[in-house]
């Protein structure tokens, strides 16, 4: 039997099928190396082997998410931390082994290897109940969103070849009358036989809100086209479809929507997140499931620098003070940050002052934009620490403080 060590380090290549973990000791040997199911006895028998080669255990994975979400809880639940090794990380450190072959097990032991090497990397913590519930209900959301946009586009672009004015008079993201209209009528000649009055009472039927002026446009648009285009029928056979597609998509969203406003109202901290101007409900649960336990930024500096709103040097001899975009940050919490401050800044009150203000320095709006979205990290990260809602005057030991 071989002896046991002080420590190692083992690094998971994660798939969605298999895992493969390499272990190395503090030469870089190293000590283990298989192919793992993504099944929990095979990984608990693989996490006994390894534990068993030291006395102290340092993962390290390349994947943060549903592919080595039940790896990740074994390892929590058994008092294994991991840490997060990102990929572009492990393909530039690939290069400074032995060999160029691109293989699992090469994967792995980089993995282990930069692990050891470095001690810079984030820790990984196993979502809560309440953040891993928030974290698939909106991913889930964003998915049908997105298929949503790609319905409209297909719709659109299926009118537009066989009746391009009707294409033209709506706005078909919004306007559920438009959509319901396209249940029943597609073409000229259709909506010409119906009539504005029969037409009128069809949509009114259907609950349509200002179905007259929704009869009175489609009408207006088939008059404008009297000539029947080639694939008419084919065509107006997709565009109900379609219609149809979006309408139950859309009733979809707003049950997934309220699902969504429950789940994060349940959150302890839900009042004090919701009440930043901007952060309702749905961006306020995208954050709760981005950021993940709140007490891991040590600062404003740390949310803020999660977000990709602090900028990074990149210095090169004589050129000093050359800012960029930092590579390294939650594309999630950006978006939550950036979507907020897009909205807020849309009404009266400090987050429009704040704007404005950047406007006049010279900023451009996507700057002026990024301005608010960082300034706004910082009061939602004292808000949070203070465990008090929002509000546009400065708290009183604040105020009192001011005039001293």
């Amino acid at each position: 039997m071989s002896e046991r060590r002080a420590r190692v380090w083992a690094g998971i290549d994660a798939g969605k099928g298999h895992h493969w973990l390499a272990a190395v000791d503090e030469t870089g040997a190293t000590l283990w190396s298989k192919k793992v199911d993504n099944d929990e006895s095979a990984i608990l028998t693989a996490m006994g082997e390894i534990l068993d080669l030291a006395d102290k255990v340092h993962w390290a994975v390349d994947i943060s998410g549903t592919s080595s979400a039940l790896l990740l809880a074994l390892l929590a639940a058994h008092g294994q931390q991991a840490v997060y090794v990102p990929g572009r990380t492990v393909n530039r450190m690939s290069g400074a082994y032995r060999g160029e072959a691109k293989t699992d097990a090469r994967d792995a032991y980089v993995i282990a290897e930069t692990a050891r090497t470095r001690r810079d990397f984030a820790a990984i913590d196993v979502p809560a109940q309440l953040a891993a519930d928030l974290a698939l209900l909106t991913a889930h959301r964003s998915d049908l969103v997105a298929d949503r946009v790609r319905m409209i586009n297909r719709l659109r672009d299926t009118l537009t070849g066989v009746f391009p004015a009707l294409e033209r008079a709506f706005d078909y993201s919004s306007q559920k009358g438009a959509l319901v209209l396209l249940t029943g009528y597609q073409t000229p000649a259709a909506i010409r036989r119906r009539g504005r009055a029969r037409l009128t009472a069809w949509l009114a039927n259907r609950s349509v809100r200002g179905a007259d002026a929704v009869a009175a446009t489609a009408l207006e648009a088939a008059q404008a086209q009297q000539t029947a285009l080639p694939g008419e029928d084919v065509a107006a056979q997709i565009v109900a479809d379609l219609a149809e597609q979006i309408l139950a998509l859309d009733d979809r969203l707003k049950r997934i929507d309220q699902q969504i406003r429950e789940t994060f109202r349940s959150h302890p901290q839900a009042e004090t997140i919701e009440s930043l101007p901007g952060m309702g409900p749905i961006l306020g649960a995208e954050f709760a499931a981005a950021a993940g336990d709140l007490t891991a930024y040590a600062d404003a500096g740390h949310l803020a620098s999660a977000t990709g709103l602090v900028p990074v040097p990149r210095d090169s001899s004589r050129r000093t003070g050359n800012m960029h975009r930092p590579k390294r940050y939650s594309r999630r919490l950006r978006r939550v940050f950036y979507m907020s401050a897009q909205t807020s800044m849309m009404r009266e009150g400090p987050n429009r002052d704040f704007y404005l203000k950047k406007r006049g320095e010279g900023c451009k709006h996507v700057q002026a934009v990024i301005a608010l979205a960082r300034r706004r990290a910082s009061v939602l990260w004292a808000l949070l620490r203070d465990n008090r809602v929002f509000t546009p005057e400065l708290p009183v030991a604040q105020a009192a403080g001011l005039h001293h």
